[in-house]
């Protein structure tokens, strides 16, 4: 499935819906630092993620220091944000608050 790039308006309007998700690259990513208890928890997390993003097709960039996992979205083939990060970033909050 082809995904198209989201508008400026458009995704100010989707990250409104979720928390801690925020613009980065010049609008052309969505990024969000998420935090856990210990390196177990932020690995956990990251594997869970890793699933999702196989069955979406759609893989984050991400870096990893102990229980710190930094995250860009972008649909590269768009050359931006587009709905597919969105999704991603919900599964990815989701993972979150299990690991978390």
């Amino acid at each position: 499935m082809k995904y198209e790039k989201l508008d400026a308006a458009s995704m100010a309007a989707r990250l409104d819906e979720l928390h801690g998700w925020k613009a980065g690259r010049n609008g052309e990513a969505i990024e969000k630092q998420f935090v856990f208890r210990d390196f177990r928890q932020a690995f956990g997390f990251m594997t869970e993620c890793a699933l999702a993003a196989e069955k979406l097709d759609h893989h984050p960039e991400w870096f990893n220091v102990y229980k710190k996992v930094d995250v860009t979205l972008t649909t590269h083939s768009a050359g931006g944000v587009t709905e597919l990060d969105f999704k991603l970033a919900v599964l990815m909050d989701l993972a979150a608050a299990r690991n978390g």
